[in-house]
């Protein structure tokens, strides 16, 4: 299973009553933060998930309402006793702004281990986390990201059978592990049925809907995606700033054949969402207005 908490739904500013966009994810003990803008620490804190255990964070972009709140974020990791090194994933440049905003918290007691998405292999699995990532159309250089969690097939008794696989062995092979028994080499394939399938959790935030997104974030369990603007009346602000509305998120969702919506990343002046939910719902049915510190536990289909 997956856990999720939007942590903030906010866009360009935190308010008194939103928190900026940002997203804390876990599975098996790993933890992953998406983003990290002004007060990031605080609804952070909130979710009552515990700190000290943050294993990573990955950047969409570099503006500063998606990173501004990393210097009080890492002191507060600091403050609360960490020592283990944090990894910090994100566009091209990734060095250059962590050094700019650290000038403020220096002398951390661990050690950050910035990493350009140009210098890794995707999909990369982190733990449990298969992390797959898609440029988009924002003014910056910008990403969606795509968290996955693969599951393996049934054990096949038949199959171990037919394979001569020695019954000592089977409980090994079925974590996945290949086991060497009297010279010859046993795999997980020999016990294992077809792969089932798996968990899929997708966010996007600042961009236009292009075509690549919907592909993306294809069968997704839960889409969390902007929706700057609730009606199209803000359609050339839209345009302008590279935000989409809630019937262009929604026309995603659709698109991609996603199970649920959460929209997040609400322009400063949409005091309530939720009167605009429609405009996400004659496209989309299954959509949520995103609300700060709301979780959900993504499980297996097989489990629901």
């Amino acid at each position: 299973m997956l856990d999720v908490c939007l942590l903030g739904t906010g866009g360009m500013m935190p308010l008194h009553y939103r928190w900026l966009s940002s997203m804390l994810v876990r599975c098996n003990g790993k933890m992953i933060l998406v983003d990290c803008g002004e007060g990031t620490q605080i609804p952070f804190r909130q979710a009552g998930w515990g700190v000290v255990n943050l294993d990573a964070i990955l950047f969409t972009h570099y503006h500063a309402d998606h990173i501004g709140g990393l210097p009080g974020l890492l002191l507060t990791l600091q403050n609360g006793g960490r020592k283990e090194p944090l990894v910090l994933i994100g566009p091209k440049g990734i060095d250059y702004v962590v050094k700019s905003l650290t000038v403020i918290a220096q002398h951390l007691s661990f050690q950050l281990k910035c990493i350009s998405l140009d210098d890794l292999e995707f999909p990369h699995r982190m733990g449990d986390f298969i992390i797959d990532y898609q440029y988009l159309d924002h003014n910056v250089k910008c990403v969606a990201y795509s968290l996955s969690i693969s599951r393996i097939g049934k054990f096949d008794v038949e199959k171990a059978k037919e394979n001569n696989v020695p019954l000592k062995i089977w409980n090994q092979l079925q974590k996945g592990e290949s086991i060497e028994n009297d010279g010859l080499v046993y795999t997980p394939e020999m016990v294992l049925g077809p792969d089932r399938k798996g968990i899929k959790l997708s966010y996007c935030t600042d961009s236009r809907p292009i075509k690549e997104l919907e592909s993306f974030v294809r069968d997704s369990d839960l889409l969390i995606c902007e929706g700057m603007y609730g009606d199209d009346e803000s359609m050339a602000k839209a345009y302008e700033k590279k935000h989409m509305t809630f019937f262009e998120a929604a026309s995603i969702a659709k698109a991609g054949e996603v199970k649920e919506l959460w929209l997040t990343h609400f322009s400063p002046s949409l005091n309530y969402p939720g009167e605009y939910i429609q405009n996400a719902k004659k496209v989309f049915e299954n959509t949520v207005v995103g609300k700060d510190l709301m979780k959900k536990t993504l499980i297996f289909e097989e489990e629901g």
